[in-house]
Order: structure tokens, then C-alpha cells, then sequence
């Protein structure tokens, strides 16, 4: 059943709504005749003209130096082998949002049908103008090494087969660190690599510019051992060729100091590892399954350091750590080629990293304690947000020493500035909520479970590790829809608030509510007819802590829930209103928007609630606020309707709450260009800030805000985020997809963390 609903879930992940997994969005302005007229013709020729006065100005007129081509004949994709270059295509798209999303780079995907090295050559070559670099992939060896050594010989780009390299330069990061852990020095070392192909070749060369002797450098192919014997030699495996007269792997691997598996599984037996040298380093690197596994390797010895290409384990070697950011600083210095000095500098870069201290960010995000350089952290963790800066102006500054800079960079601050900037919400935001949300996951009541997408995506969170769900309904009917749609159940937990054996849960909450609600005209009897409905009791379950967060609000009416999240959970103190909150990816960056849900004709002092609500939120966020009051005029120019009140709103924060960064009232394009606002209204609070938080006058212009940006598709967007609950209740809105609610439910159990602590350390959220 895992089997086929990882074929679903995949070929859905593909194929809904828009198809595949990238696209191309305009850069520039192209909504009036002006702006086409420059796009195309008459304006475009001027450019171009420049381009073939010196064609290096294409770097400045078009998108050629952030462009990679990620090109694939289809002969050796992943572990599927030669299945061509058509099917080849969805791993090339991937790749195409790896080098995007971790390294701003943006990627046309090319299958190019020919497996003939010297026409592939040519097709290449031919195209190669619209690129700043060129990313081979999934290229069979030999032909790849002749491909790759052509390419680079007549381009004058970046090219790199990042099969061979990217395996070399991440596994000899985790070399360099495991010999300093071990006391090894690595011209000392002897090393046995299984696997001829093109990473093992790679690998074998980089670790002999490392400083490692060629004559102690053993490597066996699928015949045995490449020795000067042999008569079957290519030109790519004789340089290998060892004079020692051994001929198979146990013999090669005695007294050993590493081992290099780029082969198949299960090949290395607990019996060689123990006839290796002391403190053994074994790299089994074949996917899915290692030469050796993990279990019996730790088993065989304890002076062993391991890694595999898996993410499951300790020291996984993931390619992923390399390219974006060896092609990032190569392309942001116009480099002729990445040569062997960046690469190098690639590896000291990394095995640098792997030695600082590690954020809270990459420990939760492993669900791991306390990460610290030692045998089990040898190479840095993928999701490390410091690989960015690490990496790229190591590669920059290896370009330009090495002289195959063409634009070499002189301000290095400014440069670390664009590298931050390049992260945006789905890479940084998003991920560090699941992150959060991992390290310290809870207990999470999905209150509508009747609807599908809240079924889907309490297993989606579950499987992601953010919460333990607890679903509210009836079991047999959960389980018959979670049957039908293929619905893993497993670890999930499911309260039927209306079966018998809930009956003195039901009564407990009634007698609290009764309680709580005597001086609103509820009584017993009235209190314990509500704990049948599912938003009560849910409610109920995160009031005494049964639970920690709830989700609701896909079925039901927003109005509705509400209400009943006010008896239940009550306001913050010091609060007379509640508000929700939208969070935005934009081009300009990320928006936080107030009220989105709630407050439909806010007077002052709900106003006033709503932006000290927002001013929290947003820093729960790890941002820091700079608040725009909006409206459809500027600071006093209209004294009538809403922009009197939000005028007025304004003049009372400033009076109450010092503090805050907030100013208005204004129109939105006013909020969000800091130029036009600064050189027209000099004197606002907000002189030289860029904008993070827009509150709106009412719920129909928030409301209409965030939804006029999903619908012309910005995709990047969370929310609704309850904001003055005292307990996290999220309350979504009607329809919201499954992935939607995922993201909510990482806030929700953020938000649970943040109230825990608030009520061990008697702190508040409100200013």
C-alpha cells in the first residue's frame, strides 16, 4: 500500500494543477503599450545592438548570468539507468527547483534526444549562448567524460557534470573532517574505491589534488581490481591501474584506512571492515541501499566513521550541498569555467561550516538535540541556511584568484546582503515553521474531520512530524473515507466525542463551561447538550490542555467559530478584540496583512487591537514590524469615513504605544515605495523603512487584498493566523487546500510552544 500511495502522491505532485514543477514569470513591467514596445519591438533592438557591439554586455540586458541549463541525454538517471531523455525530464525539472529555491537560480530544463557524444557536443555547444552555465546531468559514463571535457575546452562558461563532482566535493569535505577527527594525515592514507564509473574517477582525482598518493589509491571495477595486469583497461580506468598483485576486494581493502563505495549493495562484509586499519572511514555511497548497512557497519566496529548518500543516517553525502552554490559564485563573477580551485575551495568551505557552531534551525530541523562536529556530523546538514553565504563567495573568491573571473566582486558586505535577499518565504519561512514545529511537536485536535482536505492533511503532518493529530468524529466513518482515499491512519489518534465512553470527559467540560459562562446565561444542561458538537468540545479539549492546538473552521461558517472560540477560550487580556492574518511572498518580499477574517467594520479601538495584534505577529514571525495604517487617502487629505478613523487610530498608537513602528494613514502604493512616500511625506515614522505590515480599514479591503493576490498567483501565502485567542484555536478558512492547512498546522504548534512558554516564564505577547 506504501508503495502505491507514493506512485499516487507523486504522479498527483506532478501533475495537479499547473503540470510539472517550474515556470517563467516576466521580470520587468508589461501591462501598457510602453512597456511592450520596450520588451519588443521597437525598443528591443537597442540591446541588442549593444550585445553585438560587445557581446559580453548580454550579462547586462538579459538573464543570461542567472540562467542554468540543466541538460540530460537520459542515459543514466538516478537509479532508473537509460530511460531516455524524455522521461528523464521530471528529474531535470527538479533539479531545476533545487537550484532555485536553495540558490536563486533560475533553470531551463533541456532533453536533448541524441546519445552520440560528438552531435550531443554540438547541440550543446549550439545553444550555449542563452546560458551563463550549463549543468550536465544524468549522462552515462565513458561518453560523459568526453561530453564534459569538450565542453569545457570550447565554452567559455561554467560547465559541470554534477554527477561526477558534486559526489567528489561533498564526500572529500567529509574526508578532510573525519581525517581530523581520526589524527590521519591524507598523503598517509590508503584508500580503497569501489565503483569505476564517473563519480568514483571524480572522487579519485579530487582526493589526489587533496594531497592523497596515487600509489596508495586502490580501485576495483565490477571485474575486481584495476591492476596494471589487466588487458580490458580504458584510457579512464589505466591511470588507476595499482601494481599491486591483488586482485578482489577483501584483498584490497586490508589494512585499509577508507573505503569509497559507488557501487551496489550489501558488497562489504562485517569481515572486511574489521582487516581495515584503525578508525576506519567508510563511505558506502550506493542508493538506495549501501555497500554495507548502516546497523550492521556500527555493529562491526566502534571505531568506525560512517556515511552513505541517505538522509536517514548520520553524514549523508547529498550533492545538494554543492551545486547551487558552486554555480551561484560562479555565475555572480561571470567565471569562464568552474575549475579545480573552486572546487577545492568548495570543500574547505564546507568542512570549515561543518565545524561552527549549528543554528537551533538546523537541530530542529533533524530533530536532533545538539549537533556538533564528531563522528556523526562530518558534513553540514542540507537545510544549514549558512550554506548559501559560505559556499558562493568561497567559489567568487577562487574564480577570481584562480584569474577566470570576468566580473570580479569588490564589496564583499554587499554581496553577503544579495545572497540573504535571494532566500525567499517558501525556502526560509515555511521551512523554518516545519522546522519549529519538528523539535518539539503537539498534540493537535482536527475538529472537522468529515472534510477531506482536514483528513489529508492531518496524515500530511503527521508524516511530516510537526503535530500529533488527534481527529474528532466518528472512527468508522473516519476510517471508511481515510480507506477509500488511501488514508494512513497509523499513529493518528481519534476521539468520538459522542460515544459513550467520552460521556465523563463531556460532563467535565460541561460543568467548566457552565462555569465559565454563568454570568452569559449558560447553564448546566445547556453546556453539556454543546460538548456533542465538535467545535465545543474541541475547543474545550485545548482550554484544560487535553490537547494543545486546534484546527477548525473548513466546514463551518468563520462568524460561527468564532463565537464559540470566545466562550470557550476568551480574549487576551488587555484585548477587546480578536484578528487574523495573512502572510504574503511578494516580489518586494514578505507582506503581513490585518484583518483578514474577522473584524468587518473595526472602529478605533479595534483598530487599535488588530495593529498591536499585527505588531506581535509579525515578531512570532522573527521579523521586525514597520506597520502602514492603510487607507484611500494620505494623512489627513480626506477628514471624512474611514480615512478619519484610521487617522484617528494612528494619532492613539503613537499616544498609547510609542513603540511601535506604525504610520498612516496612506494608500497602499504609498505603504509599499519607500521613494514615493519618503520624498512626498518626509516626516512619517516609517522615513527609510521598508514596509513589512499593512492593516486595513476594514475586512472587506484586507479580505479582498489577500485574495486578489492568490488569484493572480502569488502562491506563496499562510494564513489565516488567528491573532488574540489566549489558546492557539486557528480557525481556517472555508476550502482551504490541504497544503494550506499543513502550514497552519505548523503555526498552530508554534503557536502552542510560544504559549507554553508564555505561561511557564509569566511573560505576554502584547505590547
Amino acid at each position: 500500500m506504501a508503495n502505491n500511495k507514493l506512485h499516487d502522491d507523486a504522479l498527483a505532485y506532478h501533475s495537479q494543477g499547473r503540470p510539472g514543477k517550474i515556470e517563467v514569470v516576466p521580470t520587468k513591467p508589461h501591462s501598457s503599450q510602453r512597456d511592450l514596445s520596450l520588451a519588443y519591438s521597437p525598443g528591443v533592438a537597442e540591446p541588442c545592438l549593444e550585445i553585438e557591439k560587445d557581446p559580453q554586455t548580454a550579462y547586462d540586458y538579459t538573464s543570461k548570468g542567472n540562467l542554468v541549463a540543466v541538460i540530460s541525454n537520459g542515459t543514466a538517471v538516478l537509479g532508473l539507468g537509460d530511460i531516455g531523455a524524455m522521461a528523464g525530464k521530471p528529474v531535470m525539472e527538479g533539479k531545476g527547483l533545487l537550484f532555485k529555491i536553495f540558490a536563486g537560480i533560475d533553470v531551463f530544463d533541456i532533453e536533448v534526444n541524441e546519445k552520440d557524444p560528438e552531435k550531443f557536443i554540438e547541440v550543446v555547444k549550439a545553444i550555449s549562448p542563452t546560458f551563463g552555465g550549463i549543468n550536465l546531468e544524468d549522462i552515462k559514463a565513458p561518453e560523459c567524460f568526453e561530453i564534459e571535457e569538450r565542453l569545457k575546452n570550447e565554452l567559455d562558461i561554467p560547465i559541470m557534470h554534477d554527477d561526477q563532482h558534486g559526489t567528489a566535493i561533498i564526500s572529500a569535505c567529509g574526508l578532510l573532517n573525519a581525517l581530523e577527527l581520526n589524527g590521519k594525515k591524507i598523503e598517509d592514507i590508503r584508500i580503497v574505491v569501489n565503483g569505476a564509473g564517473a563519480a568514483a574517477n571524480s572522487c579519485t582525482q579530487l582526493y589526489i589534488a587533496l594531497g592523497a598518493k596515487p600509489e596508495n589509491i586502490v580501485m576495483l571495477d565490477s571485474k575486481g581490481v584495476i591492476n596494471t595486469s589487466r588487458t580490458d583497461l580504458n584510457d579512464r580506468k589505466k591511470p588507476f591501474a595499482t601494481t599491486r598483485n591483488i586482485f578482489t576486494l577483501e584483498e584490497a581493502i586490508k589494512d585499509a584506512d577508507m573505503f569509497l563505495g559507488l557501487s551496489v549493495a550489501d558488497v562489504l562484509t562485517p569481515e572486511m571492515l574489521q582487516s581495515m586499519n584503525s578508525d576506519p572511514i567508510v563511505f558506502a555511497l550506493a542508493n538506495p541501499n549501501p555497500e554495507i548497512s548502516y546497523e550492521l557497519a556500527m555493529a562491526s566496529r566502534e571505531d568506525i566513521i560512517f556515511a552513505t548518500g541517505r538522509s536517514d543516517y548520520p553524514n549523508q553525502i547529498n550533492n545538494v550541498l554543492g551545486f547551487p552554490y558552486i554555480f551561484r559564485g560562479a555565475l555572480d563573477v561571470q567565471a569562464t569555467c568552474i575549475n579545480e580551485e573552486m572546487k577545492v575551495a568548495t570543500v574547505y568551505a564546507l568542512a570549515e561550516l561543518t565545524k561552527k557552531a549549528v543554528p537551533d534551525v538546523v537541530n530542529a530541523a533533524y530533530s536532533i538535540k545538539k549537533l556538533s562536529f564528531g563522528r556523526d556530523y562530518i558534513i553540514p546538514k542540507p537545510l544549514d541556511p549558512r550554506l548559501l553565504t559560505t559556499v558562493a563567495p568561497a567559489v567568487a573568491k577562487a574564480a577570481m584568484e584562480s584569474g577566470i573571473a570576468r566580473k570580479p566582486i569588490t564589496d564583499w558586505e554587499q554581496y553577503d546582503h544579495k545572497l540573504r535577499d535571494l532566500m525567499g518565504l517558501d525556502n526560509k519561512m515555511i521551512r523554518r515553521l516545519f522546522e519549529m514545529a519538528r523539535q518539539n511537536p503537539k498534540r493537535v485536535v482536527f475538529s472537522e474531520t468529515n472534510h477531506l482536505n482536514m483528513l489529508k492533511a492531518a496524515e500530511t503532518a503527521y508524516a511530516e512530524g510537526i503535530c500529533k493529530p488527534v481527529l474528532l468524529g466518528n472512527e468508522e466513518k473516519i476510517a471508511k473515507v481515510a480507506k477509500e482515499n488511501q488514508i494512513s491512519l497509523e499513529g493518528i489518534e481519534i476521539v468520538n466525542l459522542r460515544h459513550d465512553r467520552e460521556e465523563e470527559r463531556r460532563l467535565r467540560y460541561a460543568e467548566l463551561l457552565a462555569q465559565k459562562r454563568k454570568r452569559h446565561g449558560m447553564t448546566f444542561d445547556e453546556a453539556a447538550e454543546k460538548m456533542f458538537e465538535r467545535n465545543y468540545f474541541g475547543m474545550m479539549m485545548v482550554e484544560t490542555g487535553d490537547v494543545d492546538a486546534m484546527i477548525t473552521g473548513v466546514f463551518s461558517k468563520y462568524a460561527d467559530t468564532t463565537d464559540i472560540a470566545k466562550e470557550v477560550i476568551g480574549i487576551r487580556d488587555g484585548l477587546n478584540h480578536i484578528g487574523a492574518m495573512h502572510i504574503v511572498n511578494t516580489k518586494k518580499g514578505v507582506l503581513f496583512l490585518a484583518d483578514t477574517l474577522f473584524n468587518r467594520h473595526p472602529d478605533t479601538e479595534a483598530l487599535i487591537d488588530i495593529a498591536r495584534l499585527a505588531n506581535a505577529t509579525v515578531k512570532f514571525f522573527a521579523h521586525d514590524p514597520v506597520i502602514a495604517m492603510i487607507s484611500y487617502s494620505n494623512f489627513g487629505a480626506d477628514s471624512v469615513g474611514s480615512p478619519a478613523s484610521v487617522h484617528k487610530v494612528v494619532e492613539t498608537l503613537h499616544e498609547r504605544y510609542p513603540n511601535l513602528v506604525v504610520d498612516g494613514e496612506m494608500q497602499v502604493n504609498y505603504a509599499l515605495n519607500k521613494e514615493l512616500r519618503d520624498k512626498k511625506y518626509p516626516f512619517t515614522r516609517l522615513r527609510d523603512k521598508e514596509v513589512n505590515t499593512l492593516v486595513f480599514p476594514n475586512l472587506s479591503s484586507a479580505n479582498s487584498a489577500y485574495k486578489l493576490l492568490r488569484e493572480t498567483g502569488t502562491k506563496d501565502i499562510i494564513g489565516p493566523i488567528q491573532m488574540g485567542l489566549k489558546k492557539p484555536v486557528h480557525i481556517l478558512d472555508v476550502e482551504t487546500s490541504v497544503r494550506d492547512i499543513v502550514h497552519m498546522v505548523a503555526v498552530a504548534v508554534i503557536d502552542a510552544i510560544v504559549e507554553e512558554n508564555i505561561q511557564t516564564n509569566n511573560l505576554t505577547r502584547i505590547e
